[in-house]
């Protein structure tokens, strides 16, 4: 007689059900490894620390094997030559690059249209925008010589047609961007093939890219895991401080740290503010565009603060300084390009602060190292003390330094009457009541 065979199926029901309940997580799950999508944000000017995290941000991308790399973009502008980097990165990323141009309002002006157009997919948000590629050389607002003027524009209008063309976009729209300063909305760039697609949002983004060709690779992003790429502390540091209104308080730290430290040695808390300002002012100086002829206002207007503290002038250098020093402020940036723009609300303040700083600071300290140097017997001059007892022309006491000091007086002083020091005669003090004029005076 067999033996019955439950046992052994009993065991393999129980081993399929184990196994698919350890599967099911597997099964279930919104996003595997495999389908990542990684997000990378860049919000403000086109900079230095913009170009290391982007390039950052395709590495990591390609490390998690991610379907593509998203840069989400909201710019004005920046620098050319960190937006060639930018585009360089992309062109030899391992892994797809989508730039979308979001949130709703945001912009791609100037250096962001560049890199909009470089990436394998452009998307945007309803109601953002983007042009305005024209370029701005160092020197801001500066009148440039007309031939490296259109030196410059050639050649921003010749690379950007080039990225167009490797990506099968308008590239007359490119050509016009740069030489006309051309901007459009969301629609009219879908509309004239200068982007992809358009999205609502990041999950909407999502499901459009799915199923797409970008040359070999075929996007399979709907429902993967968004894994954000954040700025590291250096990088945000450094996007922090490039704007024109942090490059403004560095510039008065500077100011201030290095006169304080000047007109009052020993200070040291000043100079080393001053000079962690001034290196930080120096990188600001690669990065944001600047006029010759405003830093060279502001150093006109520091010379004449520090003459009047020098010259009886009665002000009028200091007069000269001011508006000096305002104008070159004003001039200091690019004022057709908004990210550059400092406002009324920045400048006054800073002029008043400025002139104030020279004219009771700087100006004291400077007048009080011009004064005759003085020791011993000579440091009591001008001191004010309270008389011991009544004081005469023979006699008289005052308590100074821990020690009763014998003094005389012209006008007779009353005990507990202030007095004051006015010469030494041997170990005598000659002394007048506080108030008493010249004339008066033994």
């Amino acid at each position: 007689m067999k033996s019955p065979e439950y046992p052994a199926a009993w065991f393999r029901r129980v081993a399929a059900l184990a196994l698919a309940i350890l599967a099911a997580p597997l099964l279930w799950a919104p996003g595997t490894p495999d389908r990542r999508v990684c997000v990378a944000r860049i919000q403000g000017t086109i900079g230095p620390a913009t170009a290391t995290y982007v390039a950052r941000a395709i590495g990591e991308a390609a490390g998690q094997k991610a379907q593509c790399l998203v840069i989400q973009l909201d710019t004005p502008g920046g620098l050319l030559d960190s937006t060639k980097e930018i585009i360089q990165s992309f062109l030899r990323s391992p892994v797809p690059t989508v730039v979308y141009v979001s949130p709703q309002g945001a912009w791609a002006g100037s250096a962001g249209c560049f890199i909009t157009m470089a990436a394998d997919v452009a998307a945007m948000a309803p109601s953002t925008s983007i042009g305005a590629a024209h370029p701005v050389g160092i020197g801001g607002g500066e009148k440039q010589d007309e031939v490296m003027k259109q030196k410059l524009e050639n050649f921003a209008a010749s690379y950007l047609e080039a990225i167009a063309g490797k990506r099968h976009r308008n590239m007359e729209w490119a050509r016009a961007s740069v030489r006309e300063s051309a901007a459009i909305p969301a629609d009219k760039a879908l509309e004239l093939n200068v982007v992809d697609l358009l999205a609502d949002d990041m999950p909407d983004l999502l499901r459009r890219l799915d199923g797409r060709q970008v040359g070999a690779w075929r996007l399979e992003t709907a429902g993967a895991t968004v894994v954000e790429i954040p700025l590291s502390m250096r990088e945000q540091a450094f996007q922090t401080i490039a704007h024109p209104q942090v490059m403004l308080i560095l510039m008065l730290v500077v100011v201030y740290g290095i006169i304080g430290e000047l007109t009052s040695p020993g200070a040291i808390l000043p100079g080393v503010a001053g000079v962690i300002a001034l290196l930080l002012l120096l990188y600001l100086a690669s990065v944001l565009p600047m006029n010759i002829t405003g830093l060279a206002l502001i150093a006109v207007a520091l010379v004449l603060f520090t003459i009047d503290a020098f010259a009886p002038t009665h002000g009028v250098l200091t007069g000269g300084g001011v508006i000096a020093f305002f104008l070159g402020l004003f001039m200091l940036f690019d004022r057709s390009e908004p990210f550059l723009r400092l406002s009324l609300m920045w400048l006054v303040p800073a002029t008043v602060v400025t002139a104030l700083f020279f004219i009771f600071v700087a100006g004291a300290g400077i007048r009080a190292q011009r004064l005759p140097a003085r020791a011993g017997a000579q440091t009591m001059l001008g001191r004010t003390v309270a008389a011991v007892e009544p004081i005469d022309a023979s006699r008289g006491k005052v308590f100074l330094e821990g020690e009763y000091w014998d003094a005389v007086s012209a006008v007779p002083i009353a005990a507990g009457q202030v007095v004051e020091i006015v010469a030494l005669n041997g170990l005598t003090l000659t002394v007048k009541p506080v108030g008493t004029s010249e004339e008066e005076r033994p």
